[in-house]
């Protein structure tokens, strides 16, 4: 019997959980398959077996919590193909047995019950129904079983929580859920491990850095007038269409230039000052947001940059992102402006110590500093959260005025990001 495990999955991820299984018991999987989806706290993952056979057990259900290393299925490497796909034979003896004695059949839960009670024996249960029982408060002796072998299965757990017999579990469900549940109007929902995880995380950045946020704002006629004149050549030569990210992306490289210790980490006593540009770029996925890494950015073109963020994009929108998509970033962006947000104080993603919030692009009248004259110009708010530990307010305001000069110069961004 070989017994498949929650393998490795990143330095950072302990355990995950089983979001479904996608054999059935009794079924053969052939080595290299897929046999469960598993969530983690950054990507969905699929496990596969090792080797080929036919899965005996599932010994947890979807919505389990597991640990790496920790054993999930059971499979016969003996079992064949013809077997799995023909399993009426089997069954048939036993439908025989129960036909020919019925009389025993129909006395076997209790007479199971009165030996496991009387004699003290340990009631026959899979880990996940033992799992639940104790999640309900269920004594497992109590519950009807439909297992010929006697043995108590999670559907046997919850059909004996639902029955209206069993007082005990409803009584005690009454104490303790909150009189909200009663209301029509109110729908409990339990959160992804994705979303604890979000939620854990930003909590913890506001608790452990000193985060502060600086605002600028930046005349984005150069870059306007930059797309609306390269858009079209750009998307013919390189077939990718020319977007803001691109330009943000370079302003914000030479800025963390200019100002390195925006680009690094902490760690303990010591500081890391990082070297690369691996940019993390915000993403909405429908389990939240994610922020996968265009890697070495800096030695990217504009239209590799936009590819790469484009390639990253839709895979988070697929929920195909991997591990390596979403480690190691040196530091972030985030654009709430496509969601009309004209502001906004956007939270460190740790261990960064830095991030640069985008926003909507609105046309205001602004002074002209050359001639005292009034125009309309589009302007956009921007945003830099950091962490005041390492980072003063003169370089972090530095970094947001160097990121505005870049961008309201287009020929000096070229050059220096």
């Amino acid at each position: 019997m070989i017994e498949i495990k929650v393998p490795e999955l990143a330095e950072s991820i302990t355990e995950g959980t089983i979001v479904e299984w996608l054999k059935k018991e009794g079924e053969l999987v052939n080595k290299g398959e897929s046999i469960a989806e598993l969530e983690t706290d950054k990507v969905n993952v699929e496990i596969n077996s090792e080797h080929t056979g036919i899965i005996k057990e599932f010994l947890f259900q979807p919505g389990d919590n597991v640990e790496v290393g920790q054993v999930i299925a059971k499979l016969d490497e003996n079992g064949s193909e013809s077997n799995a796909a023909a399993p009426a034979p089997e069954a048939a003896p036993v439908q025989e047995t129960k036909a020919e004695v019925p009389a025993p059949e129909a006395k076997q839960e209790p007479a199971a019950k009165e030996v496991a009670q009387e004699k003290g024996k340990q009631v026959i249960a899979s880990p996940a129904a033992r799992k639940r029982a104790r999640e309900l408060g269920i004594d497992l002796n109590e519950v009807s079983y439909k297992d010929p072998l006697g043995r108590v299965r999670v559907e046997d757990v919850e059909a004996h929580n639902q029955a209206p017999s069993a007082p005990a579990p409803a009584a005690k469900q009454t104490a303790t859920a909150p009189v909200v549940n009663d209301d029509p109007r109110v729908e409990r929902i339990k959160m992804s491990r994705r979303r604890q995880t979000i939620a854990k995380r930003l909590v913890e950045a506001q608790h452990t850095a000193a985060m502060l946020t600086t605002f600028n704002e930046v005349d984005m006629t150069a870059v306007m007038d930059v797309r609306a004149r390269r858009k079209d050549a750009f998307l013919k030569k390189h077939g990718v269409k020319l977007g803001f990210m691109s330009f943000f992306t370079k302003a914000v490289i030479g800025a963390l230039k200019a100002y390195p210790f925006v680009n690094a980490e902490i760690q303990g006593n010591e500081i890391l000052l990082k070297k690369f540009y691996d940019i993390g770029i915000a993403v909405s996925a429908e389990e939240g947001l994610v922020v996968p890494v265009v890697r070495n950015a800096d030695t990217l073109s504009f239209a590799g940059i936009e590819s790469e963020i484009g390639r990253l994009a839709e895979k988070a929108r697929n929920n195909q992102l991997g591990l390596s998509d979403l480690q190691g970033g040196t530091f972030t962006i985030t654009n709430g402006g496509t969601f009309g947000s004209l502001n906004s104080t956007p939270i460190i993603n740790a261990p960064q110590v830095g991030i640069l919030g985008m926003h909507k692009i609105q046309r205001r009248p602004v002074v002209i500093d050359n001639n005292d004259t009034v125009e309309v110009r589009p302007m956009m708010y921007v945003a830099l959260s950091y962490d005041h530990r390492i980072i003063d307010g003169k370089d972090a305001v530095g970094f947001l005025v160097k990121v505005k000069e870049l961008l309201e110069d287009p020929e000096d961004l070229l050059l220096e990001g």
